[in-house]
């Protein structure tokens, strides 16, 4: 008979739950870096900016702050919807059922003595309101029915084994109709634990002591310590939480308990044996919580070994709770306990942790940061061209999204085409080499299968241009106001974010223009770039443009063969100058001296032929007037873009100040 073909077995799909996506991307450091940047540039420190990144997460990865809400709500849950009376609950509902049974055999024997019917029916009509007093009362009772006495032995029978799960996780299945062996057994390993852990408090045990014990009693230890230190860890952890177990109870709960537990498995020998391991156990690992107390208020009863349990999780919560609050202020968020967290809150949360901890890593370890000579974390010469980049490309595209804007990409350029060419990038005004930017297309398009015969699509990477002899440089001097009312009304990260990007304009595509960076506040300094990045908000009052264009002056004239080029964003008029002893003289309203001083030094400005333009923020008719007025004295402009729009209009003034020289 020929076999028939098996039919193939259906495929089945789902989400990947073996740790992190081995399918994922690998970590994006430059879009990390854009993430922090805004954060560096508004005052933080790198360090701080990274924290707050780790905080609230990026792009399909929870944050600190998620997971930290989550800890707290795994722990509501735990508080909200349990209550520690279950064993109590369980072992009235045996008695109950014991008690009923007893009853109903004593109504149907017949042939039992009236006197010992009636003396019975007095013992059970008599148990106290107490569950605990009532099964001590018990203990001696010559039950009549096999039911009733079945119930009882029940009763022992749990209290011993929750006892015990108390203790060591698991014990209440596998002592589940355990045999008097199995005590037994139990009972020579509580009393050998109990030599073990005096033994090494005393500093007599070996390893030997150890490998022994375990090769005897080591089946019940299902978390296969690897010494005694390991194991003394696991039961202290679990002995600290049933005494804070207890603690949480009322004292009603918390009496009628310890009256119970003295019938676990009908000998109170096992209590005595149980509180020796925790005496040793506490003197071990005094650092353990052995005294704290919850308040539980659900209404789903638990026993004594899950409501252990639930402590114990509540005590790792409360350990992961503190480990993501370190990690949100300092240190490394490899401390964090991902099998914990994975335990607790799901594989998602442990691979979220873990995502971050890796992202910290690779930026620590990347050339985007470094450690300065204060051992501070700062931006890398490498992380400023890299947040300049990104800003860049920001700034050209809003360039050229703007209503109304120039196009600045004049064709033509200086001097006479050298034959060379090479690619195209943002802020070139050179005209194109359209040979080779069409042999380019039709290179590519055979590369990728295409045929050219058919038409080119041309794309910006086929793009070359043609490189000229000479080109006009600049000097630019950007000025820009550091005064508080840019902090106060928002506009200090826009300002960071135009300097960095026309920075990197410069730096990459006219390398022989020279940047002349320039704060001023009460005082006007030149500052580098990184200085600039750093800057915290100032909360001294002043706008100093006076001596803003002193140092502009000054740089124009260090560089006299250079075009000057003068750049100013500011959100106010001039409250303050320079007196001519050095010292800052602030006044507001401006007084006439201040705007005399500021009008007089733009004149020097004006006389070395620099190409004015200044950019204002916000709204003040008084500011709107007066740089009305100096953008006529000085032949410039006055742009008054939106925020958001600051980067693009700085670096489209400076591009059109570059085209109408090449012209």
């Amino acid at each position: 008979m020929t076999p028939q073909p098996r039919s193939p077995r259906p495929a089945r799909y789902g989400r990947y739950a073996g740790g992190p996506d081995p399918l994922a991307p690998p970590i994006d450091l430059g879009a990390a870096l854009d993430e922090i940047a805004d954060d560096v540039m508004s005052g933080y420190s790198p360090d701080q900016a990274l924290r707050e990144l780790l905080r609230r997460g990026t792009r399909g990865t929870r944050g600190l702050d998620d997971l930290a809400g989550r800890v707290q709500q795994r722990r509501r849950d735990l508080l909200g919807r349990h209550r520690l009376d279950g064993t109590l609950q369980e072992v009235k509902q045996l008695l109950d059922s014991a008690v009923l049974a007893e009853r109903g055999q004593l109504a149907r024997d017949i042939e039992m003595d009236d006197t010992d019917r009636t003396f019975r029916e007095m013992v059970l009509d008599n148990l106290p309101e107490s569950t605990a007093a009532a099964v001590s009362e018990l203990a001696t009772y010559d039950w009549a029915s096999a039911e009733a006495r079945q119930a009882y032995e029940q009763i022992k029978d749990l209290l011993g084994r929750e006892v015990l799960e108390q203790r060591f996780a698991g014990m209440k299945q596998a002592l589940e109709g355990a045999t008097e062996e199995d005590r037994a057994a139990i009972s020579e390993m509580l009393s050998d634990l109990g030599d073990l852990l005096e033994k090494h408090a005393r500093g007599e045990d070996t390893e030997a002591d150890f490998d022994q014990f375990m090769s005897k009693h080591g089946d019940q230890f299902p978390e296969n310590p690897r010494d005694v230190d390991e194991l003394i860890d696991t039961l202290a952890k679990r002995s600290a939480a049933a005494r804070r177990m207890l603690n949480s109870m009322t004292p009603e709960q918390r009496n009628e308990l310890m009256q119970l537990s003295q019938q676990a498995f009908g000998s109170p020998q096992l209590m005595e044996q149980l509180a020796r391991v925790d005496a040793g156990l506490r003197a071990l690992r005094p650092g353990e919580d052995w005294t704290g107390s919850e308040q539980f208020d659900g209404d789903q009863g638990l026993g004594l070994g899950d409501g252990t349990g639930a402590l114990q999780e509540l005590a790792d919560l409360d350990r992961l709770a503190e480990q993501i609050e370190q990690a949100s202020s300092g240190p490394p968020l490899s401390d964090l306990d991902l099998e914990a967290l994975g335990r607790h809150l799901g594989d998602d949360a442990a691979v979220s942790a873990r995502t971050l901890a890796e992202l910290e890593r690779a930026l620590r370890e990347s050339d985007y940061l470094h450690r300065g000579s204060d051992g501070d974390l700062r931006l890398s010469p490498r992380g400023m061209r890299r947040l300049g980049r990104s800003l860049l490309q920001d700034a050209a595209g809003r360039l050229s999204g703007r209503s109304g804007s120039r196009d600045t990409r004049q064709a033509g350029a200086a001097g006479e085409q050298t034959g060379s060419s090479r690619a195209w990038a943002f802020g070139d005004t050179e005209p194109w080499d359209v040979t080779r930017s069409l042999t380019n297309a039709t290179l590519r398009t055979a590369r990728e299968g295409g045929d050219p015969s058919r038409g080119l699509r041309l794309d910006v990477a086929d793009v070359e241009i043609a490189e000229t002899e000479a080109r006009t440089q600049a000097a630019v001097a950007l000025l820009v106001d550091t005064s508080f009312s840019m902090a106060a009304e928002g506009r200090w990260l826009p300002m960071k974010r135009t300097a960095l990007a026309l920075h990197q304009l410069l730096s990459t595509r006219f390398r022989g223009d020279r940047l002349e960076l320039v704060q001023f506040g009460r005082y006007a300094q030149r500052v580098d770039l990184a200085e600039l990045t750093a800057l915290p908000p100032f909360r001294e009052q002043g706008t100093n443009l006076h001596h803003g264009l002193m140092l502009a002056t000054r740089f124009f004239r260090q560089h006299p063969t250079m075009q000057p080029v003068l750049l100013v964003v500011t959100d106010g008029e001039p409250t303050a100058h320079l007196e001519p002893g050095g010292e800052s003289w602030f006044d507001y309203p401006p007084m006439p001296r201040t705007l005399q001083l500021t009008v007089a030094e733009l004149d020097r400005v004006v006389r070395l032929g620099a190409e004015t333009t200044f950019f204002r923020l916000g709204d003040d008719p008084g500011l709107a007037r007066f740089l009305d007025a100096m953008a006529r004295r000085a032949r410039g402009r006055v742009v008054a873009p939106d925020l958001d729009d600051l980067g693009a209009a700085v670096v489209g003034e400076y591009m059109h100040a570059r085209s109408l020289w090449d012209l």
